[in-house]
């Protein structure tokens, strides 16, 4: 397992955080998902054999949070 931190532009609600982790915790591959509201950060534990992190990415902002780093 692999894991990977997003910087997200700064999340403006709580439920971002559940919308956030209901979709990216529901891919192939991925064991963990936690938001920090706070800092808008976004960490997940995956398998690389089954998804990139770039794959990651796209869908954290196709949601409409923007990955900033």
């Amino acid at each position: 397992m692999t894991t990977v931190k997003f910087q997200l532009e700064p999340l403006t609600c709580p439920s971002c955080i559940k919308k956030i982790e209901g979709k990216v915790g529901k891919m192939d591959g991925v064991a963990e998902v936690n938001v920090l509201f706070n800092s808008s950060k976004v960490k997940v534990v995956y398998d690389e054999d089954k998804v990139a992190p770039e794959e990651l990415k796209t869908v954290i902002e196709k949601l409409g949070y923007p990955v900033v780093a």
